[in-house]
């Protein structure tokens, strides 16, 4: 079967890339795009593309909480559903706000995407949800289990698994909590893809980087002008250590209360993997080189995303930065979504069992 999928909040394609490019070794088997939205102008037109140039209009750009999503017109019956819902209020970094937040109740509208056919059989076959680790602690752990209640009570059985991509050759420590839900009226059942068969892969910083030149007409390389107290500054700091780790002389050093486990101004290890590649930050926030005193291009930061050299990224360089560091990586999407169609198909895989229990 070809899946025709949906997207909610789809960022700039790195769910659709993995989704596009899985590939089991069947014709037979594989998901197609079907629609996408996100309320991100430049966002929006990093998905037409890359993604879907042949069917722009397919992309809805707008804020989810104003859109019909009843309307077929624009939103055609699908047979899967992907919505990595806006992370903002369960991340770690700042206040978790949870359902309290801004942020926090957007997951509901993939909800109603799932539950908006009265006939079961009209409803999405599977779904993909994303969002990051923290989002297990949010309201003291009660928005988790509410999530999760939501979904279970659109028909739906669960998988949620707190993947650590790295785990499967990204070269980047990114750990999200993905949840993969199966129509409980198939005979179908999700098993977590295992990390072991990809533990030979090579997740550094080098690698990643050097071991393929970046081509010099690349897309999105542009260097970021760095200032001399900056330059200064990184010279001081050896590759792992941050601003606050680092033997630093007194003109150089940051007092900033509370930062001391900061990534401010923290160099790669070349010989692991990245840290968590992010969408927004001030100054000392942009992820630095390991060998030259300066930070990552957007075009490194994207290959750290496993994001392809030809897949280009329009807007301002602040907007492709926050595009980079919104998305999942594509690499670790398309293990995912093989796992899907490998489970539909009957065919077996290596896996562990989810580590995430549900109530």
């Amino acid at each position: 079967m070809i899946f025709n999928l949906g997207e909610l909040f789809c960022g700039p394609g790195g769910l659709a890339w993995g989704a596009a490019h899985a590939n089991i070794g069947d014709p037979e088997w594989g998901i197609h795009h079907a629609w996408a939205n996100d309320y991100d102008a430049e966002t929006c037109q990093t998905y037409r593309h890359n993604i879907c140039p042949n069917n722009p209009r397919s992309v809805i750009c707008g804020d989810v909480r104003e859109l019909q999503l009843n309307d077929r017109r624009r939103f055609p019956n699908i047979d899967a559903l992907a919505f990595g819902f806006p992370c903002n209020d369960f991340s770690q970094v700042g206040e978790q706000l949870g359902f309290d937040g801004r942020y926090g109740p957007l997951y509901s509208y993939g909800i109603q995407v799932l539950r908006r056919n009265r006939r079961v059989a009209d409803r999405p076959m599977w779904f993909l949800a994303e969002n990051v680790g923290g989002l297990q602690s949010a309201n003291e752990g009660r928005a988790f289990e509410r999530i999760l209640h939501d979904m279970q009570d659109s028909g739906y059985v669960l998988y949620p698994h707190l993947y650590k991509f790295e785990e499967y050759g990204v070269p980047q420590a990114r750990h999200r909590v993905i949840i993969i839900g199966i129509r409980d009226d198939l005979d179908v059942e999700f098993r977590v893809p295992s990390p072991a068969q990809y533990r030979r892969v090579n997740n550094t910083c080098r690698y990643a980087l050097e071991h393929n030149p970046i081509p010099p007409d690349a897309p999105n390389n542009e260097l970021t002008r760095q200032s001399p107290v900056v330059v200064e500054r990184l010279n001081h700091i050896m590759p792992g250590q941050n601003a606050f780790t680092a033997n630093l002389p007194p003109h150089l050093q940051l007092h900033v209360m509370g930062a001391r486990i900061s990534q401010i101004y923290k160099r790669l290890d070349p010989d692991r993997p990245s840290y968590t590649v992010t969408g927004s930050g001030g100054g000392g926030t942009h992820i630095y080189h390991w060998a030259e005193p300066r930070a990552l291009t957007n075009r490194e930061r994207a290959r750290l995303q496993t994001f392809p050299d030809d897949f280009v990224f329009m807007g301002s360089k602040e907007s492709v930065r926050k595009q980079i560091g919104m998305a999942v990586p594509c690499r670790g999407a398309k293990i995912i979504f093989e796992a899907v169609l490998r489970s539909f198909a009957g065919v077996q895989y290596p896996s562990v069992p989810c580590n995430i229990g549900i109530a």
